[in-house]
């Protein structure tokens, strides 16, 4: 190091060792330690490679500063002299035979340095001179004290990925955890009525009536009913983040799916006042009509639930390239802070009301499905004052795989 000293002084040790540590990237940080060492150390191309726990080596940076802008790949990046210092975790400084009639091009210079952090190799640095001179002493005392600098960088990036990596492994427990909990509730709670009202049919002590026999029924088959959406819902949901849930597209009107969809809810809720504008003179659209039926009944299945004395608006607006249908309701709003995420898998707002049957699914795979089909879909609420969701589907597309 005492060598480094005499070729850098202290202020631009110091200035390199900034360089490095507080770079706001690793690219930041590898650009500037590159235009700064071109000051002192005689290169054309310099390389840094990576070597992660699954024992491959991979380029993480490349700069080509001189000579080497038109040499070929290998020559240029050093690739096997990389391979060769992760194999033996030493410095390898390769010199080729003067041959005066030949190319610099083809007179490769190599220096490289392990990347060596508490005696585990991260990667490899390598610097790369197209002819003459040999990198000397001065030059690989340098190179080391460089590469003891950039063995911090990447083992700080490996640590921030690996800190990534098990917060997103929490962040899975938690959601998984927070869905078993969820998922138990609402089994819970249909199967409890069911449960209740068969046992209270089946006793043999007491006589019920043809209209309370048929009132326990409505709820027994009410509540089968939910069960029934939920486990759809799930597998649909495991289907959709998987990519195995693919869409059967063809040429619909979207506003035959939209009213179809209207009829479905006035059977299960006869006094629900529904509104339908904008449904005249509409062109064909590519989609897969059962899954959009599927999106339209989760919207107004959700708007019943949290807005149930609502009037609903629908809306269908086309141009040239995109259809349109707007949802709105005058329910008690979704406040600004939970809107973002109500799409998101398993989110419940919470504070709407916790007897709302409900798992948390329908809208994600509302968007999943709108996803699909290439389209957005959003909302937009005010608390008091309603929330209104916007499905926009392109006009025509190619065949969803």
């Amino acid at each position: 190091m005492a060598q480094v000293l005499e070729t850098l002084n202290p202020s631009h040790i110091y200035q390199l060792s900034n360089i490095i540590s507080r770079s706001e990237n690793t690219k930041q940080a590898l650009d500037e330690t590159s235009r700064f060492l071109r000051k002192f150390l005689i290169f054309d191309n310099f390389a840094v490679y990576n070597f992660d726990s699954k024992k491959h080596l991979s380029a993480i940076y490349g700069k080509a500063m001189g000579r080497g802008r038109t040499a070929g790949a290998d020559a240029a990046w050093g690739e096997k002299i990389a391979n060769q210092i992760i194999e033996n975790c030493g410095v390898l400084i390769d010199t080729p035979p003067i041959m005066d009639n030949k190319n610099r091009l083809e007179q490769p210079y190599f220096l490289g340095m392990p990347l060596m952090h508490a005696k585990i190799c991260l990667g490899a640095m390598v610097f790369i001179r197209f002819g003459s001179p040999a990198f000397s002493q001065a030059d690989c005392d340098l190179a080391s004290f460089v590469a003891q600098q950039l063995s911090i960088l990447l083992n700080r990036q490996h640590l921030e990925q690996e800190f990534e990596l098990l917060q997103g492994q929490r962040q899975q427990i938690q959601t998984r955890e927070d869905f078993i909990s969820s998922i138990s509730h609402e089994l819970r709670t249909p199967l409890g009525g069911i449960k209740g009202y068969t046992t209270t049919l089946l006793r043999d002590d007491i006589s019920w009536d043809k209209a309370t026999e048929k009132e326990f029924l409505q709820i027994i088959d009410t509540e089968a009913d939910f069960l029934q959406e939920l486990i759809d819902n799930l597998l649909d949901s495991s289907r959709l983040s998987s990519g195995l849930l693919k869409m059967n597209l063809h040429s619909i009107r979207i506003d035959g799916v939209v009213k179809d969809a209207v009829t479905r809810l006035q059977l299960s809720y006869p006094t629900m006042c529904i509104s339908l504008e904008g449904a005249d003179s509409l062109d064909v659209i590519d989609g897969d009509s059962h899954r959009l039926n599927q999106v339209f009944v989760n919207i107004f299945n959700n708007t019943i639930k949290y807005a149930p004395d609502s009037e609903i608006w629908v809306k269908i607006k086309q141009d040239q390239q995109h259809t349109t249908i707007s949802i709105q309701d005058q329910g008690p709003g979704i406040s600004e802070q939970y809107l973002p995420y109500i799409f998101d898998r398993f989110f419940r707002n919470p504070e709407l009301s916790p007897n709302v049957h409900g798992s948390g699914l329908g809208l994600y795979i509302c968007q999943q499905i709108i996803h699909a089909h290439h389209g957005q879909i959003k909302a937009e609420s005010a608390i008091g004052k309603g929330t209104t969701f916007f499905v926009t589907l392109p006009n025509t597309q190619a065949q969803v795989e």
